[in-house]
């Protein structure tokens, strides 16, 4: 039986951008963003890989975007599985992230500095 083509829920780019950006601030940027507060170093790494990251989506000449930031940590993780790295299972080490974890860190980081609005749910 085939649905009608209206009648198929479709997830928006926006909606999975934003949901893909909760879960990572779920697994990763929630405990982390409270390490990094505690911890002086581990914030300055941060904001060292969030100034990357803004660099390698051009975020000076243009807002960065829920999508944009989605699709860099998409693109993050997909490199590391194909090249066997995978992020830890269960609660991570902050006294010494990986540079991984680090960067994905940094994608919460910048996702905490975008308006409101544009993570509110579809």
């Amino acid at each position: 039986m085939r649905v009608p083509h209206h009648q198929v829920a479709t997830r928006t780019a926006a909606s999975a951008a934003r949901s893909t950006l909760a879960l990572l601030t779920a697994s990763v940027g929630a405990a982390g963003l409270a390490a990094a507060a505690a911890r002086p170093g581990l914030l300055a790494m941060v904001d060292q890989h969030a100034a990357a990251v803004r660099d390698s989506l051009d975020g000076d000449r243009r807002p960065l975007t829920p999508a944009a930031l989605a699709g860099y940590a998409e693109g993050l993780r997909s490199t590391a599985r194909e090249h066997g790295l995978l992020p830890p299972e269960g609660a991570a080490d902050w006294t010494e992230p990986e540079w991984l974890l680090t960067r994905l860190l940094a994608v919460c980081a910048l996702a905490r500095t975008l308006d409101p609005r544009h993570l509110e749910p579809a």
